[in-house]
């Protein structure tokens, strides 16, 4: 779930810095970013920092670089600084509630959330947001209620589409999501969670030679071929008579990306806090 999909995100265009340079590399460190360079992107952005300690979109572009490598300590501390410096920017606010989602802090990641959507309630990253912690609840239903009431207002925000079908998936509502997933999926640049996330749905209705060819389009076969095992293996216990606990503990799995060779299975994509906070985010 993860997720909040990740698709392309559109850093905040830079105001005018201290001298030419400094703005050359936030644009360069903001690319970096955007392509998966994390490394080099938290180079320049250490670079413009250096030139000017103030910099918010150094901060946020700092943060995320830290997020994507896995290093959440400093992230947090990053956009706790940009916070502080910036109270009424929702960014860092933002960029807090994913460091808590991933840390698997649901009730800290809900309240930061529901605070986001208070204070800026047409904004679809934090209903998306908002909704992946939903759905690492279990709670489906209220997930689901906060991606309808988002895509109504946004309704091209393929995150938040690709995040409502794997949530139905998640609610044993496969065939439902499928069908959203399908609009998703359908479209240029379509998000690679969404492409992922109806291998699932299709999966788990037994249609594994769909879900493979799916697959192919973002990993070598043999991975494939675990995650249609994977699949098979959720889909034979939610079929079984037996009324144990063992099939959704398993679709608990999927939903958190867990284990070698479930990488299709990832939940949610999380957007990156140095995203716009206007129009669709996606």
């Amino acid at each position: 779930m993860v997720g909040c999909t990740t698709g392309s995100f559109h850093t905040r265009s830079i105001a005018a810095q201290t001298g030419p340079q400094p703005a050359a590399d936030l644009r360069v460190a903001e690319s970096a970013l955007s392509a998966g360079d994390a490394t080099l992107a938290a180079t320049l952005f250490d670079k413009v920092l250096a030139a000017d300690p103030n910099s918010l979109p150094a901060q946020l572009g700092l943060g995320d670089a830290m997020y994507q490598n896995g290093d959440l300590a400093r992230a947090g501390v990053l956009y706790a600084q940009a916070a502080a410096a910036a109270p009424a920017d929702p960014r860092p606010q933002l960029g807090l509630a994913r460091v808590a989602l991933r840390e698997r802090q649901l009730d800290v990641a809900q309240t930061l959330y529901r605070q986001l959507l208070a204070a800026h309630p047409d904004n679809p990253l934090a209903a998306e947001g908002l909704g992946t912690v939903l759905d690492l609840q279990g709670r489906h239903g209220e997930a689901q209620a906060v991606y309808r009431a988002a895509l109504r207002l946004h309704p091209q925000a393929y995150g938040l589409r690709s995040n409502l079908g794997l949530s139905l998936i998640l609610d044993h509502r496969a065939r439902e999501g499928a069908n959203v997933l399908l609009e998703v999926t359908g479209v240029a640049n379509a998000p690679r969670e969404a492409r992922q996330n109806l291998a699932l749905a299709y999966g788990l209705l037994g249609n594994d030679e769909a879900a493979r060819r799916i697959l192919l389009a973002d990993m070598p076969a043999a991975l494939a071929d675990d995650n249609i095992r994977f699949y098979r293996s959720i889909r034979e216990k939610l079929v079984a008579p037996s009324p144990d606990s063992s099939a959704r503990g398993d679709a608990g799995a999927v939903q958190r990306g867990a284990g070698t060779g479930r990488d299709a299975a990832r939940a949610h994509a999380v957007p990156p806090a140095s995203a716009r906070f206007t129009g669709d985010s996606k």
